[in-house]
């Protein structure tokens, strides 16, 4: 999935480049600006909604912190249920915990153990498709309470990170769904 090209050029006016940040040489996109403007905030719910039906979805998971923004609004508007996937150490129950990757050193990840029954349709949902470590390592923890992954859903995938291809043998045949590649 790709967005229609009035759209992709309506989200994309509101995604801001900040240069530097977090660190020299990194160019952090904010999707603050398109949160705050109805239309554009709309437009990218209304199209993770459409996968929502389209996938069978029973379940949407977003990935901590802008993933919880854009999965809750889906999940309420498609009626299905939503889980958060959390950084390790923040879930007040019993929970499944995943390591990952990251381009120094390594980072967790938790859900609880309970948020997932057998065989429900998940939906991953996250603003941004980097270096793909979180997104992968939710697959993981989906697949360890016995739901299956629907698909993973993202608005902007940064293309030169190579993140498609760190997650897509953790896809097993599951769609990758992005609104805009940059």
């Amino acid at each position: 999935m790709s967005a229609p090209a009035g759209l992709r050029e309506l989200l994309l006016s509101r995604i801001a480049d900040v240069p530097d940040h977090p660190q020299p040489g990194v160019v952090f996109k904010d999707i603050t600006p398109l949160l705050d403007d109805p239309a554009a905030f709309g437009a990218v719910t209304e199209a993770f909604v459409e996968l929502c039906e389209r996938h069978r979805v029973d379940k949407v998971v977003g990935l901590e912190a802008r993933g919880f923004i854009l999965a809750a609004p889906v999940a309420i508007r498609a009626g299905v249920g939503f889980v958060p996937v959390r950084k390790a150490g923040k879930l007040p129950r019993a929970t499944f915990r995943q390591a990952y990757e990251l381009e120094y050193g390594t980072a967790e990840i938790e859900i609880h153990a309970d948020a997932l029954a057998p065989g429900e349709r998940v939906l991953v949902i996250d603003d941004v498709l980097a270096t793909g470590g979180t997104a992968d390592a939710s697959l993981q923890l989906i697949r360890r309470a016995g739901a299956e992954v629907a698909g993973v859903a993202v608005l902007l995938e940064l293309d030169f990170l190579a993140g498609r291809q760190r997650l897509e043998p953790g896809l097993k045949g599951a769609p990758l769904e992005v609104l805009i590649t940059v």
